[in-house]
Formats: C-alpha cells, structure tokens, sequence
C-alpha cells in the first residue's frame, strides 16, 4: 500500500491565523472563546463563541476575487495558499493535473445566505441580494476557489456531512491516493457559521453552554460553536521523496461507519466502529496508539458516549493512553472541526505534546480516562488518532503516525 505524507499545513482560527501562532497556543492551552453579539427584536442577543481574529483575506487573494467569496471559502483559500507555501510545491501544467483539491464542509456559505435572508425579509433591508449570491453561498465554493487560486487542474469536490466533513474530505482523499488517482492533493475543511440565525439554532437544541466548554469534566453544560479553516498538502511517498519535501508525518488510516439510529444522539456502538476500522485500515494494534484528539463537544452525552466508544475500540489499552479535546480552546467549528483538529493531532505527534482539555474542573465518573487537564504534556508520541462523530449517526476517524 502506498504511503501518503502530509507536507504541507495552513490554518486560519480561533487561536492563530498562522501554524506557529496556533502551535504556540494550542500547546499553552489559550482560549479563544468571547462573548459576541447580535442585534435581535430591538434587543442584543449574545452568546459566547470562537471567533476568527485579526483576518484579512486581501493577504491572500487577488482583490478583484474577493467579492465572489463567502466567509467560509475566505478561510479555505486563506488555509490553502498557507499549506502550499509551507510545502514548497511548484506546480505545472503537468503535474496540476495530478493533485485534486478535495474539501469538508458543513453549511458552506452561512454568512451569504443569512445577509440574503435579512434584506429580502427585513422591513429595513434592501430586498435585493448580492449578484454573486449563488456562487458564494454553495458547498463546492471552497474548493472551486482553491483550486481557481491555485491553479490545481485535477479532481475538485466538497464533502458536506455536519461535523464529519473535513475529516470524510481527508480520508477519500486518502483513498484516491492509495489507488493513484492522483500524486498530491490540498485536503481539508472550512465552516464560518457565526451567524444569528445559526446560533439561535444550536440554541434551540439546548446543546450550547452559557460560558465556556468543559469536555469530559464534571459540571459540563454544552458545546460552543467556532469558525476556521485547515488546510494540508498531501504526497505520495514517492513524489514527496523525490523532490526533498519536508515531512511532518504520514497520514496512515481512515475509517467511518454509520450509527442508523437516531440524528442527532450518539451511538458508543457506531463511534467504536469507526475507530475500529481506522485501526484496521492502518494496521496498527490498540496498543500502538499513544494519544487521541478527541471530538470533545463538552456535552454531558456526547463525552460520555465518546469515552465509552474509545474502551471499546483500544480495550484495557485506553486506560494507558493520552486523550484530549481540542475544542476546548478553539470550539466547535462544526464542518472544519475535524481539520482544525487534524493539525492538532500532526503537531502533538510531530513535537511530541499532547495539547491539554482546557476548562477541566474535576473528574465526572462516566468519563474515566487521561484527558490531559488543563496543561500540555510532553511526551513519545508515533501514533495518533482524530475522531469526529456527526449528527446525522456519521462517524469518522484518522491516524497520524511520525515518519522516519
């Protein structure tokens, strides 16, 4: 079987629009969260949330494009130029063709379609809408954007599956290496759903927390939601040996399943699975695994759910293992959680570090494994896991292994 390398990596965040800025926060557990604001019925409704910082898309992109992106595809051709800076890739009419640009997404244009609604709806709103509207505000639009930015000719699609997205772009990106399709690829996901409307619709589902998520810690009360983009370069083994690239590891395995039993709670049963078949698909035993990003909402059911899947999947061996949620510092960013994640999960295995469960107060008896509290810990890592479990019963997991 081929082995597939990451050599390339871009983030635009809650905690860092740079690799080493997220890097640096990311290991010294900074909370991105803050409260923000909307006006509401004559009124401010306000909820917290992890915001993108200090984000300017003309670093990035050709001005007169600019008006033709959405939020969410700002983000994801931010993160991509970054991934293909950081490989040093120089692309041809020839080899383009040979890199696909394979992207993850929940909502797609969230920002377009809600600006869309308020003026035709509104009574003090324009009842026109942007003339780009439609390009703006569907799924592809990432990826056709990336790909137009950077002039990849080869296959170009979006993955829309809640918050599996990025991580189902990644492992079909993954797949169509392995048979190769193609020789390179920008894989990832991108979510800017910071919007009134989306808020108050996690609201309604009573998942959201009034403050601050507590993944696994006892007293937690919710998720909170947050927005970004992560992009990676993707190589074969071969080409990225070829022309010298750095490496920061090998993407080693994917594997997903299905719960089909309810939309939006979680089956320990179909999230073991997807663990179990990662597993499987990189040939690693339970006992290889040192640490596990983990998906982390910081809801009383989710975490519970999550905790027991991973004992089924690793056994006794879970016990011994390091596991954290990232969401925590960063929040939920819905269809970009999983690559925001991912770059988490390549960076604890290429320093060695595993980033802490921030906000974490005390132990709750149904989550009973080392959720690396509140600071980082340095130590071996060659084998990492990254879970995602969507609504919908759609789960997904990743390995990273350090490449030598």
């Amino acid at each position: 079987m081929k082995k597939i390398l990451i050599t390339g990596l871009g983030i635009i965040s809650p905690i860092g629009n740079s690799v080493e800025t997220f890097r640096d926060n990311l290991f010294a557990g900074h909370c991105g969260i803050e409260p923000i604001s909307f006006p509401f019925k004559g009124g401010t409704a306000t909820f917290p949330a992890a915001p993108v910082k200090n984000f300017n898309v003309a670093d990035y992109c050709d001005p007169k494009r600019a008006p033709m992106l959405d939020r969410f595809a700002e983000f994801a051709v931010a993160a991509a130029t970054q991934a293909m800076r950081d490989s040093g890739l120089i692309l041809t009419p020839e080899n383009a063709e040979r890199m696909a640009v394979i992207t993850g997404t929940g909502a797609g244009g969230q920002n377009t379609i809600e600006d869309s609604y308020y003026k035709l709806l509104d009574a003090s709103g324009s009842g026109r809408v942007h003339p780009f509207t439609i390009p703006r505000l569907m799924v592809n639009a990432a990826s056709s954007q990336i790909s137009m930015a950077l002039g990849i000719t080869g296959p170009g699609f979006t993955v829309a599956s809640a918050c599996a997205s990025a991580i189902h772009a990644m492992g079909v990106t993954l797949s169509m290496m392995r048979s190769g399709l193609i020789d390179m690829a920008i894989t990832g996901g991108a979510e800017a759903c910071l919007t009134l409307g989306t808020l108050k619709g996690w609201e309604a589902l009573r998942v959201m927390a009034p403050d601050v998520p507590r993944p696994f810690s006892q007293g937690r009360a919710g998720m909170v939601l947050g927005e970004g983009a992560a992009m990676f370069v993707l190589e074969t083994e071969e080409h990225a040996k070829k022309r010298g690239a750095k490496i920061y590891g090998e993407f080693a395995g994917f594997g997903m399943s299905s719960d089909a039993k309810d939309i939006t709670t979680p089956d320990i049963h179909g999230a073991a699975r997807a663990v179990i078949n990662c597993l499987r698909d990189a040939k690693i035993t339970p006992e290889q695994v040192d640490y596990i990003n983990a998906h982390g909402t910081g809801t009383k059911v989710n975490d519970a759910t999550e905790t027991g899947a991973v004992k089924i999947a690793l056994g006794e061996h879970a016990h011994k293992i390091a596991l954290s949620s990232s969401k925590s510092m960063f929040g939920h960013a819905l269809g970009a959680a999983g690559a925001l994640e991912m770059l988490a999960t390549i960076l604890a295995v290429h320093h060695d570090t595993a980033p802490p469960t921030i906000n974490y107060t005390e132990p709750d008896p149904e989550c009973d494994l080392d959720y690396v509290p509140n600071k980082a810990r340095h130590m071996p890592i060659n084998i990492a896991l990254n879970n995602s479990f969507a609504f919908g019963g759609l789960n997904a997991a990743v390995a990273v292994r350090k490449y030598t």
